[in-house]
């Protein structure tokens, strides 16, 4: 039993979360779209709020594409630019640290901001309030984990997260057993981090496809206007 769950959980848990969330956005566009938007509070507690979103959204984007290309990018990339195994384990945790810092106060801030404004929690739904929990823990852990990293500066365990990411991501076979090993703090993160991405088509955080689409806006051809 221990074992399905470990190979659930890593090997095919992954690609749940990566369906729902992929085609849950989809669908949730398509039929939807009066939802797709992050409802704005900013009039109450406007400078709780700038703070909060400022260190919330500048730590969170940090953590996202420093996990992205950390785990997804081959040991021989790295080491051919000059970055051994054990460096990088270094600018892992010291990048975390400082961003995963940011993010936490941030979104304490705005955690408190919901709850304790009568206003904004009257207007907030369950999802609202459970997404930012969710994520409040899923980053305690992150910040957690740099504990355990210091005691293995190798970056063992690191490469061997990264083989279990790449090996999802490119759909070969054997992906859960590179981390069978490691410890149950970084097991559980990982499973609340994907959770993210399993709760993100029914909550508030679709909001983010229209960020990263600013970019095909900026690129929009111009719209010629002509008088009679």
């Amino acid at each position: 039993m221990r074992d399905f769950l470990h190979q659930f959980a890593f090997g095919i848990y992954p690609y749940i979360c990566l369906a729902v969330f992929l085609l849950g956005s989809l669908i949730r566009f398509d039929r939807e779209q009066y939802t797709w938007k992050s409802d704005s509070s900013q009039m109450l507690r406007t400078g709780q709020l700038r703070w909060g979103s400022n260190l919330f959204h500048i730590g969170i984007l940090a953590l996202f594409f420093g996990h992205l290309f950390g785990l997804l990018t081959p040991r021989e990339v790295y080491h051919a630019l000059g970055l051994s195994t054990e460096a990088k384990q270094m600018v892992a945790i010291v990048a975390g640290g400082v961003f995963g810092t940011m993010c936490l106060l941030g979104l304490v801030l705005l955690v408190h901001r919901r709850l304790a404004e009568p206003r904004i929690r009257a207007t907030s739904t369950r999802m609202d309030i459970f997404i930012l929990l969710w994520i409040l823990a899923t980053l305690v852990l992150g910040l957690a984990s740099i504990y355990w990293s210091l005691g293995h500066r190798d970056g063992g365990v690191m490469v061997m997260l990264g083989q279990w990411a790449q090996h999802i991501v490119t759909f070969r076979a054997g992906a859960a057993d590179y981390i069978r090993e490691v410890a149950w703090i970084y097991k559980l993160h990982l499973v609340m981090g994907m959770t993210v991405f399993l709760l993100f088509p029914f909550s508030r955080l679709v909001h983010v496809w229209s960020g990263f689409a600013v970019v095909g806006y900026l690129a929009r051809a111009y719209q010629i206007v002509r008088t009679r």
